[in-house]
């Protein structure tokens, strides 16, 4: 759906603007930018008090005009249905980062509820203030549509469905109610006509916000699906897709403060892979590429969900290996990688072998800096192949030690 978005900016269809761009499934949508939409959603506080403000004021004041104990109570329900909201909202907050996709359907199903409740109340107080013939009266309960609608579709429109129909239930009903007056006798000079024209009017507008609603959306969807595009790029490895040295340090960080306050142990893999510049020179870089992405999903496939692959560039790699209680769950994990690692390969037909040799930092003990606790494991990762390769060694002291001086 969103490549459809992307190949025409002409106006489609109505058919097609409904299926497409007004009712559009949320799982079409990458999950992260589909997260932005609905934290946007629940970021409107302000608004949706001051139309809930707004329309409970307005409600009173027609009630005790026209003696409408109907109205008093819609603007009870009014007042009611706002708080309601904004506790929906604070709970939204409350909550925490919500990632998961069906935990965001259910709290945006929360907030279209209270928004199509407010339209419905929009709607009968039209219904019932137009079929009283005070203009003025008609002039302020219609302002309060065309404010409601002005403001979903600025608001809402990312969740387009939602937006679309609190729109046609305010309006809708107006609309009607205003053609409906126009047929009933009056003295008042034009009376019919300038009714049907106020109906017109809002038609018009509703029908025009749709378009409004379905390019707002497509702006959005681009708009977010690039961002996160580019941050997923500044944050990965574009050969295997692991973590780069940037989401590395920030994944590091969220790990070690775990770890303290866990009173556990984070172990970091330095690894680099043994016999693959021969490979590289005998059968090419795209050979190379190709051995590099399965040792990345070899790895990806031995680790806890926890833990962190990252490619630091060549044929380096790290394993954050996270939450361990000794050192020897660090041992067990290196001796496994240097056994599949060391599994042959098969690149187009030709089995390919290579070794893998690692060095081994933990964190809280030799520090909290990644720079440093990398630099402990290379020194560990250097006496391991000058070792005869294939081999997991532990940072020593001396290692701290150099790697200390070298900073």
């Amino acid at each position: 759906m969103i490549g459809d978005m992307r190949r025409s900016d002409s106006p489609a269809p109505i058919a097609r603007l409904f299926h497409l761009r007004i009712f559009p499934d949320p799982a079409t949508l990458p999950l992260p930018v589909y997260r932005d939409f609905v934290d946007m959603l629940f970021s409107m506080r302000l608004p949706i008090f001051g139309l809930g403000a707004v329309f409970v004021g307005i409600c009173m004041l027609i009630g005790r005009e026209l003696d409408s104990p109907f109205l008093l109570c819609l603007g009870g329900v009014g007042g009611i249905i706002t708080f309601a909201r904004l506790l929906t909202i604070r709970a939204y907050r409350r909550a925490g980062p919500v990632l998961a996709f069906d935990e965001l359907r259910r709290w945006e199903q929360r907030y279209a509820i209270g928004n199509l409740t407010l339209a419905a109340l929009l709607a009968l107080l039209n219904v019932v203030a137009i079929s009283t013939h005070n203009p003025l009266l008609h002039l302020i309960t219609v302002s309060l549509v065309f404010g409601f609608g002005a403001g979903i579709v600025s608001r809402t429109s990312v969740r387009p469905g939602m937006c679309v129909a609190a729109l046609l239930t305010a309006t809708v009903p107006t609309v009607i109610a205003l053609a409906m007056h126009a047929s009933e006798p009056n003295a008042m000079s034009l009376h019919r006509e300038l009714f049907l024209i106020e109906a017109f009017i809002v038609a018009a507008i509703t029908g025009l916000s749709l378009q409004t609603v379905a390019h707002l959306y497509r702006s959005a969807v681009e708009h977010h699906t690039a961002r996160h595009d580019m941050a997923k790029l500044a944050r990965t490895d574009a050969l295997t897709g692991l973590s780069n040295r940037l989401l590395l340090r920030e994944q590091f960080q969220d790990r070690a403060a775990n770890a303290v306050r866990a009173k556990s142990l984070v172990a970091l893999h330095y690894l680099d892979l043994d016999g693959f510049k021969a490979i590289n020179d005998r059968h090419g870089h795209p050979a190379g590429d190709a051995l590099l992405e399965q040792v990345a999903r070899r790895l990806e496939n031995m680790v806890r969900a926890d833990d962190v692959v990252a490619r630091l560039g060549g044929d380096e790699f790290i394993v954050l290996q996270a939450g361990i209680a000794a050192e020897t769950e660090a041992e067990l994990l290196a001796r496994r990688i240097i056994r599949e690692i060391s599994k042959p390969y098969l690149l187009e037909g030709i089995s390919m072998s290579i070794s893998v040799s690692v060095g081994i930092a933990t964190a809280p003990k030799l520090g909290l800096e990644l720079e440093r606790l990398l630099a402990c494991a290379d020194a560990a990762l250097y006496r391991a192949k000058a070792g005869g390769k294939a081999r997991a060694l532990f940072c020593l002291d001396a290692d701290a030690v150099a790697a200390d001086m070298a900073a």
